[in-house]
């Protein structure tokens, strides 16, 4: 082996590949700029794959325009993007966020960074930690808070924002995972298999802020959903279409 002043030669380490999830639907307006904020430092190697359930504006155009991959996906689902974009994504990392700017995507790099210093498995969020003004109304609060309240008690997971929607974690654990909604419950479902399973896992504070664009989120109606959800799931009734 060739000799230099320092010791043997090395090879170039490899960095880090990483693969930003982006569901989204007539996201016209917010999908731009939540693009434009994810950082592309130098020791880590980002893609931005963009999931679209048949958007009918210009979303799929403009995230091209930003350089994001985009893929067509015809089912409607939020957990059904997600499943697909767990399959075609080429990073041995994923992250995810939403299309509407809430989640700090500045943060990406800071979390990818813990993930492998800290040797975890699974990042998830917490959005109460540094929420801004205006960034959830009363009713969407309180329907959390009974998510997390009936998370913690049937699962034994001690999350403090189980409905949270930005996490970072590697690949390979995916095939593992049990993941049977094709619907909003697939966030909280992400969660409790990965606590369950015995990975790493770790929840930190995140910034969550103001919408950009329409409000898709139907606080009673998917929130009744992913409460029935958690009881399926727990006593094993939990269907693949959610």
């Amino acid at each position: 082996m060739a000799e230099t002043p320092s010791g043997p030669a090395r090879t170039k380490s490899k960095k880090p590949t990483v693969t930003v999830i982006i569901p989204t639907i007539n996201e016209e307006k917010g999908i731009g700029r939540t693009i434009d904020q994810v950082p592309r430092p130098k020791d880590l190697d980002i893609e931005v794959l963009v999931v679209d359930t048949d958007s009918k504006d210009r979303t799929k155009e403009v995230a091209r325009s930003k350089g994001a991959m985009v893929i067509n996906e015809s089912r409607r689902g939020y957990g059904r993007a997600y499943k697909t974009g767990f399959k075609k994504a080429k990073g041995d990392i994923l992250v995810t966020l939403d299309a509407d700017c809430t989640y700090p995507a500045e943060r990406i790099p800071k979390l990818v960074r813990t993930l492998l210093k800290e040797d975890l498995d699974f990042i998830t969020t917490n959005r109460f930690g540094m929420m801004e003004k205006g960034a959830m109304s009363r009713k969407h609060r309180f329907g959390n808070w009974v998510l997390n309240v009936t998370t913690r008690l049937l699962f034994g997971i001690k999350l403090k924002d189980s409905q949270s929607g930005m996490w970072a974690f590697k690949r390979a654990i995916v095939p593992k995972l049990e993941l049977v909604s094709d619907g909003m419950p697939m966030s909280e479902e992400l969660k409790i298999e990965a606590f369950q399973k015995g990975f790493r896992c770790k929840e930190v504070p995140i910034e969550y802020r103001p919408r950009v664009g329409e409000v898709k989120l139907s606080s009673w109606g998917d929130g009744w959903k992913n409460f029935k959800f958690l009881f399926s799931k727990r006593f094993g009734k939990a269907r693949s279409k959610s």
